[in-house]
């Protein structure tokens, strides 16, 4: 399916501000489910650009919110190098867990009331947008989430003061739910994985687990971690969750 990357939209946000969400949508008549889809620390990057193209030919409505968009100007990139690492990482925990929260709202009323999107709401994301994505799944609207190596679940050390509640509200979690994680990241170890499944289980969260032989980032195309053969799989199993919970269909 052809699809339209060229769109931007500007938010207005509570603070004063704008948020800047990057839209890919099917270029052809008709309306789709949209897919709020969360970066990694360094926003909009190349390769963020061309997964969320990636899941918009599949037929989906794909808004991509710039995170730090608080500290940065509208349409920053950070780089894969060490100072836009450490950029990132400091964003991550300066920027308050309430305003990220704030954000994946607005997100998913722009999506739901999109003229192309049929309201029906799904969230994605990769290391710092895995967790986000998880957060944002919390909202009642969203009917699947697809979580990649999400950092800072286990340790509660998202955002300003490093003491996130996302354990704690698991519980609320009604989305159907999919974790993708590399038994070689060291962002988030084995005991790490295992204190989330454990509150997933207790809470009797709708999930699937995966784990897989790769390191942080597997899914990024850039850069030595990139296993091909696991991308596919992984957006596999991505797509079948999405047809699943927005096409209701097997």
């Amino acid at each position: 399916m052809i699809i339209r990357t060229d769109e931007i939209a500007d938010l207005p946000m509570a603070d004063g501000g704008v948020m800047r969400i990057h839209l890919f949508r099917p270029a052809v008549a008709g309306r789709f489910p949209g897919v709020l889809f969360f970066s990694e620390i360094y926003q909009v990057t190349d390769p963020i650009r061309r997964l969320a193209a990636m899941i918009a030919g599949q037929g989906y409505v794909v808004g991509v919110p710039e995170v730090y968009h608080d500290y940065e100007p509208a349409g920053t990139v950070l780089h894969y190098d060490q100072a836009g690492t450490d950029r990132g990482n400091l964003l991550k925990v300066t920027k308050p867990v309430a305003a990220f929260d704030a954000d994946a709202r607005a997100g998913l009323a722009f999506l739901a009331g999109h003229e192309a999107c049929t309201g029906k709401l799904a969230t994605m994301g990769v290391c710092l947008g895995g967790h986000l994505a998880f957060r944002a799944a919390l909202d009642p609207r969203v009917a699947a989430a697809a979580c990649f190596y999400a950092t800072d679940i286990h340790s509660g050390t998202l955002g300003a003061g490093k003491a996130d509640d996302s354990l704690a509200r698991m519980a609320e979690l009604k989305a159907q739910t999919m974790f993708v994680w590399g038994r070689q990241d060291p962002h988030v170890p084995f005991a790490g994985r295992e204190a989330i499944r454990a509150r997933l289980e207790k809470v009797g969260a709708s999930y699937e687990w995966h784990e897989v032989n790769a390191q942080h980032a597997f899914l990024r195309d850039e850069g030595p971690r990139y296993d091909p053969a696991l991308f596919l799989q992984a957006m596999g199993w991505t797509l079948s969750l999405f047809q699943r919970a927005l096409y209701g269909a097997a």
